[in-house]
């Protein structure tokens, strides 16, 4: 899936016009961040991974990192993450531009806590080089999230 798609998708809610596209790469949370001139935090990370036969997304802030024993105790298993191929086989996103919209039937959506913090918040729109601005309400219906989840933690230095 691409950009476009996520458009497409992002029509059904009268918000595909406000996907931005950049000509510099925002494939990491420092790339997007300077390129859409935010602070790393606003940018929404969205980190996939396996647990058995299902496919769990995580959108987060840009600066916490996954905490393996919240993941454990949230979902039952060890955190996995989805390989390159896996990304777009099982999301239909490739690594870069992984984000909670117009993915396959069955991938599971949830929404971490430490978004919570931010009024609007940055993820990416299907590739490499694109986001769009999304208010909590929007971001949890837009990506049709199952829940909010608490499995991160601040980075450290």
């Amino acid at each position: 899936m691409s950009v476009e798609m996520v458009k497409e998708y992002l029509a059904q809610f009268g918000a595909a016009d406000r996907v931005r596209e950049f000509e510099a790469s925002t494939a990491t949370v420092e790339l997007a961040a300077q390129a859409a001139g935010v602070e790393p935090g606003r940018i929404a990370k969205t980190l996939s991974f396996k647990l058995e036969d299902r496919t769990i997304l995580v959108v987060a802030a840009g600066d916490v990192k996954v905490d393996n024993v919240k993941y454990k105790n949230t979902f039952g298993g060890k955190a996995k993450m989805l390989t390159p191929q896996e990304a777009v086989e099982r999301v239909g996103h490739a690594v870069g531009g992984v984000c909670p919209f117009a993915v396959k039937e069955g991938v599971e959506v949830c929404l971490d806590k430490s978004l919570r913090r931010f009024e609007t918040v940055l993820p990416a729109a299907g590739s490499a080089n694109s986001c769009v601005e999304l208010t909590q309400p929007e971001l949890e219906k837009f990506s049709r999230a199952s829940r909010w989840v608490d499995v991160c933690k601040p980075r450290t230095a």
